[in-house]
């Protein structure tokens, strides 16, 4: 007996130390990103403790079916159990293994842990290679294979051994069967107490990247994957009656004066509407940016207008579209965009446009099927989109797709040819990962984000040749240029994923058609994606109603907040203050809310994703 006893032990041993290997190759992979936000070591090496109640947790999970196993193998023990089990460890280490090499590669892009959704982008697995180097997928790979192998070889050196001959011992038997699944359900839910253990067990740190190193990782995609299917029947994010609910949506949404400050000189100008791929503010001088990288970007703003704290909504691509296109916030877990049947309930902009008149076209040098982007392109109506595949051999590519330079010139070349008034869209890919542009690094600073910045600094220079070769066009005085980012993205500046500063963006209206008092004009006020539908449909004198998560920025009386999202939470920003709260593990991240305004503007947030989400299962 002390044969399945001791074999049960190793085993159970042998998982919470791969669990640490795990938690070290992570720490490790992002020791660059540790040193930037400057965390003592003493900090780091508390992930270990506080990962044991979670390791051993999922630990307790992991045994369950050896459990099973050894029991049998205690009054009957034939040698095809040792297989079942030999493989059964060799998936879950596969499992693992890979996983974690997995969160290895996306943790410097998404800055969180595998989530559910994550899984909506296998079906396209050539565009998530292609959003990587060669030298780092072929990296990762090996990595996997090095980490997996070596497991593997620890498994079966130290910590097993085939149980061919065991001495009955039913006592015994009697006693393990009863004594040890009490135990590992206690230890998979983390205790006796009235709720069971979750992520929130292992965070301990103001600086993310620890309370992420510290949670398991096969621990939070499985209760990832749990609360997903949850909600499909009850809103993760109710924290109030819907009847609370709609009543403080109606009161940050109150705008006491319709009325709107007109600074174009014309109501049917061509809008071509530029998506800058991963633009964070801190690439734009005049938003706290380090002067140097967007320095074409900067020239303009002399002729536009700058929104100067507008926020995204979502960090990922799909979300920007529905945010632009359909006035709809991003929101946690999903995306609108990867549900047809959701998304088309969703106003759009480019149909209130084709409704006056407007010809529409859409340009992107990658492909449209990630994320279901192309998807949602089609529901919005655009005549003509040119992606990737229409540029044949005869320009220059890198992994993702055509550079920018190539893709502008081929707009400006169509909207020469384009019957006006044009609506023409262009999502922009240079600055996305893996950075392959073709020109020699000018900006020789910005440590692990070097790479990052020389890529907008790029797409800067496409778009200032862009404009310089516009501004020839008989189209170009009548034109109205929007600038703006799809998500933000970490900067030189390092700052942890879930504050504001990371999702600040830019916006900047520019052309010709901007009356002269208004150009050079810097606006201040909180703002989001979203609110660029209301802002330009009232620009154009075209109704906005159907957007109803919409404001218009030149409405002087409009509410003044931001709201962005992350993987199960929300960002909520004031003019008095902000909150970060993570619904997940019921935590504030930050809250600089004065006492005074606590209980008002955390119910605002919370409201409105509360709203955001209940409209998303609804639709």
């Amino acid at each position: 007996m002390k044969k399945i006893l001791l074999a049960f032990l190793k085993m159970f041993i042998f998982w919470m130390l791969y669990f640490a290997i795990a938690r070290t190759l992570f720490l490790v992979a992002n020791v660059n990103l540790l040193k930037v936000e400057g965390i003592a070591f003493s900090e780091i090496m508390a992930s270990y403790l506080y990962a044991l109640h979670l390791d051993f947790a999922t630990a307790c999970y992991f045994m369950m079916i050896p459990f099973v196993l050894f029991l049998v193998q205690s009054v009957y023990s034939p040698a095809w159990l040792n297989k079942v089990l030999k493989v059964y460890t060799y998936i879950g280490l596969f499992l693992f293994s890979l996983l974690t090499v997995v969160e290895l590669g996306i943790y410097p892009e998404w800055k969180t842990k595998l989530p559910f959704k994550a899984f909506t982008y296998l079906s396209h697995p050539a565009e998530i290679y292609d959003t990587i180097s060669t030298a780092s997928f072929f990296s990762l790979l090996g990595a996997f294979a090095v980490f997996f192998m070596i497991s593997l070889l620890i498994f079966k050196k130290w910590f097993y051994k085939d149980i061919l001959q065991v001495k009955r011992n039913y006592l015994f038997s009697a006693v393990f069967a009863v004594i040890t699944p009490i135990v590992l359900f206690i230890g998979a839910r983390g205790g006796v107490q009235q709720i069971p253990i979750n992520q929130s067990e292992s965070y301990y740190s103001h600086h993310n990247i620890l309370n992420l190193a510290s949670v398991n990782s096969g621990f939070n995609l499985f209760i990832n994957i749990i609360e997903n299917y949850k909600n499909f029947g009850k809103n993760p994010f109710a924290s109030y009656p819907d009847g609370e609910v709609k009543e403080t949506i109606n009161e940050i949404f109150k705008t006491p004066v319709d009325t709107t400050i007109r600074v174009l000189n014309t109501e049917r100008p061509n809008i071509v509407l530029i998506i800058m791929e991963s633009w964070s503010a801190d690439l734009i001088e005049s938003l706290g940016g380090e002067p140097g990288i967007t320095p074409e970007f900067h020239k303009l703003e002399n002729e536009g207008i700058l929104f100067t704290n507008l926020y995204a909504t979502g960090p990922r691509s799909e979300q920007a579209m529905s945010s632009i296109f359909g006035g709809f916030p991003a929101h946690p877990i999903s995306s609108i965009t990867v549900q047809p049947d959701k998304f088309a309930k969703l106003p759009t902009l480019t149909n209130k446009l084709i409704n006056e008149g407007y010809a529409t076209s859409f340009y992107f040098g990658g492909q449209l099927i990630y994320g279901n982007i192309k998807g949602f392109i089609l529901h919005n109506g655009f005549k003509r989109i040119t992606e990737g595949a229409d540029f044949g051999n005869d320009v220059k590519k890198g992994k993702l797709g055509v550079h920018d330079e190539f893709v502008l010139a081929r707009q400006l070349n169509d909207l020469n040819k384009e019957k006006e008034p044009f609506f023409s869209a262009l999502f922009t890919l240079s600055s996305h990962s893996p950075y392959d542009q073709p020109m020699e690094e000018v900006l020789h600073w910005g440590d692990n984000e070097r790479k990052y910045i020389n890529s907008a600094y790029y797409t800067d220079r496409s778009l200032g040749q862009f404009i310089s070769n516009a501004r020839k066009q008989p189209w170009f005085k009548n034109t109205l240029f929007i600038f703006v980012a799809d998500h933000s993205h970490n900067s030189y500046r390092n700052w942890p994923f879930t504050t504001p500063l990371y999702h600040r963006i830019p916006l900047l209206l520019f052309g010709d058609v901007i009356k002269d008092e208004f150009k050079g004009m810097k606006i201040k006020r909180l703002s989001n994606q979203p609110d660029l539908a209301s802002t330009l449909l009232h620009q154009l004198n075209i109704s906005a109603d159907e957007f109803h998560w919409s404001r218009n920025l030149f409405n002087p009386y409009s509410p003044e907040f931001a709201y962005y999202s992350f993987e199960e939470g929300l960002g909520w920003v004031r003019p008095a203050g902000h909150f970060v709260w993570d619904a997940r593990v019921k935590h504030y991240n930050e809250n600089s809310i004065p006492p005074a305004f606590q209980d008002s503007i955390i119910r605002e947030g919370k409201s409105y994703l509360q709203a955001v989400f209940q409209e998303y299962m609804d639709l």
